[in-house]
């Protein structure tokens, strides 16, 4: 990956020239600014030494020089003000698309071991103070470059020696604010992991809010998210004190750089090597040369949130995902739908015991096979191998003979639907959530996904039918009720390959019989696996395959495992 200073800088190309304009109407305001003191000491120095009569019109025509001057150097502030801003708020706008749809990529293994609100804090509050710093950093150059240097080589027109003596005083202010940024920074990089996971614990307790209440368990929340409340504090504390040490020294050195200026410039006068007009300007300019520094104090805290927030963002892009497609990548075409499990093991982590152990199983296209077996003994696992939720550590899966991980991530995924026990409903309207399956599809095609799925009756007694808003993750609806949506979605869907991850197993008596009607009808013609804790709905399946630990116990039909008295037997009979 490229370095960050590279990659931080990639993300003014697409906005180069407007920023430039920007940049140059910066170092405008920042020349015309640098005029007005020479004025000064032209009125002071020039004009009314002379006769006051005729200095009162040149005063007049220098007044309304200067005031042409303020409402120029007004009109560039305004538009490098707006302008930037908004091309930060842009580039910050890329840098969160960018970063949302990385996270898209990364498979489940990463999600695994993150925090919703975590990853959630890191798209926005992370990325928020980057407008700013997108903004000012390199106006700020522009600017403050123009003045330094214009007020420096003034003043060294004006008095070597004076300049020289104050500017003495710059390196070590410069060195003492950068000593202590680098501590802000860190201090900064802290209280995001701490709002992180702040985030983090508000997403999961309001996530829960029911299971909250119902334990009754209100206090013990609050208490919770007290604790990383007061932690967030205290890094904010850390931060401010830094803020404090580095505000009030930097403001310590400008004080001494001043009464520098006015000691030596008297000196200078009483010495008559410097006139009383040469050390007003001085005193002027004194504030260009100075201000760059003491602007690096003021906007040290915005800059270094931005910085922290882009190594946090820089943190995620680069984590390259786990599952991609392979350079020769092959897209689907007319899925028939037989599945070969060839030799194959897999383990979540490289020093965990593995999940599966060489598993060998030949599924033909259109068959319908069912997992059984007690929990954790794979089942799940070994379904979300299929569409790579995550990669065999060793062996191959074939799909039509092709091993799919030679197959594009995005068709294979098209060719498989997949329902679960746990079934995820999208805030909004029973239209968009079943549309999901097929977002291009019509109103009239998700009506007859919804019928197929025998949910159409149900639709239709909501307030608003298909346009009812179901809440978010569908806390409007029972669980037979998304369970049919989910099951609509395929059907919308239709992919040659089917998964039912014990889809009815958390369904009362009545909503599993509908469900499991719907179940049969969209696995029709399709290679369906089916894992079922219920025993009882699988026994018409072409196959079941029992599953112990690691590995394939014994398969077959159920006439031919009951007649075995085996491991499917001893579990049908606990039924």
């Amino acid at each position: 990956m490229r370095s960050k200073t590279a990659r931080f800088i990639s993300y003014y190309r697409p906005y180069l020239w407007a920023y430039i304009s920007v940049l140059v109407a910066a170092g405008l305001a920042a020349g015309v600014s640098l005029v007005f003191p020479l004025l000064v000491r032209y009125i002071t120095k020039n004009v009314l030494v002379g006769d006051p009569a005729a200095a009162l019109p040149l005063v007049a025509r220098i007044g309304g020089l200067m005031a042409l001057l303020a409402a120029a150097e007004a009109a560039f502030k305004s538009y490098f003000d707006y302008r930037g801003h908004a091309i930060g708020a842009m580039m910050e706008r890329d840098m969160r698309q960018e970063l949302f749809a990385h996270m898209q990529r990364l498979s489940h293994r990463f999600y695994d071991g993150q925090r919703t609100g975590q990853l959630m804090s890191r798209i926005t509050y992370d990325l928020l103070m980057l407008a700013e710093l997108f903004h000012h950093g390199p106006e700020d150059i522009a600017v403050y470059t123009v003045r330094f240097i214009g007020a420096l080589v003034i003043l060294l027109r004006v008095d070597v020696g004076l300049t020289l003596a104050v500017f003495a005083l710059l390196p070590p202010m410069a060195l003492f604010i950068l000593f202590f940024t680098g501590r802000m920074r860190a201090a900064i990089g802290r209280s995001l992991a701490r709002i992180a996971d702040v985030n983090a614990q508000v997403e999961d307790s309001l996530s829960g809010i029911r299971t909250v209440k119902s334990f009754a368990n209100e206090a013990l929340e609050t208490l919770r998210f007290g604790v990383e409340n007061n932690r967030f504090l205290e890094s904010r504390k850390e931060i401010y004190r830094v803020e404090s040490i580095t505000y009030q020294g930097g403001e310590l050195f400008i004080r001494l750089i001043t009464i520098t200026a006015v000691l030596v410039g008297a000196i200078s006068i009483v010495g008559a090597r410097l006139d009383l007009a040469d050390l007003i300007l001085y005193l002027l300019y004194i504030a260009y040369l100075v201000e760059p520094v003491q602007q690096l104090i003021h906007i040290t805290g915005q800059w270094q949130e931005g910085l922290a927030g882009f190594d946090r963002f820089m943190e995620i892009l680069g984590l390259t995902p786990d599952i991609d497609d392979a350079p020769d990548a092959v897209e689907l075409t007319r899925v028939e739908g037989r599945v070969q499990f060839v030799n194959v093991s897999f383990c979540y982590g490289e020093n965990q015991e593995p999940v599966l152990r060489d598993i060998t199983l030949d599924v033909p296209a259109g068959a319908y096979v069912a997992l059984v077996g007690a929990s954790g003994v794979g089942k799940t696992t070994l379904c979300s191998l299929i569409p790579r939720f995550y990669d065999v550590s060793e062996g191959q899966i074939l799909l039509d003979g092709v091993d799919i991980r030679r197959v594009r991530l995005e068709s294979l995924r098209r060719n498989i639907g997949i329902v679960q026990q746990e079934v995820y409903m999208f805030a909004g309207t029973v239209l968009e959530n079943i549309r999901y399956g097929k977002p291009e599809a019509s109103r009239d095609e998700v009506i007859a996904a919804a019928i197929k799925a025998n949910a159409h009756d149900f639709i239709m007694r909501l307030p608003q039918g298909y346009d009812t808003d179901i809440g978010q993750r569908g806390v409007r609806l029972s669980s037979g009720q998304k369970q049919r949506l989910s099951i609509a979605r395929v059907f919308l869907k239709d992919p040659p390959v089917l998964i039912f991850d014990e889809a009815t197993s958390a369904l009362d008596y009545e909503s599993e019989r509908v469900i499991q009607g719907a179940l049969e009808s969209v696995a029709k013609g399709r290679t369906t696996f089916v894992i079922a804790h219920r025993l009882s709905t699988i026994r018409n399946a072409q196959r079941i395959v029992v599953m112990a630990e690691g590995g394939i116990a014994e398969q077959g039909t159920h006439g031919e495992l009951l007649a075995t008295n085996g491991s499917y037997a001893y579990l049908y009979n606990l039924r």
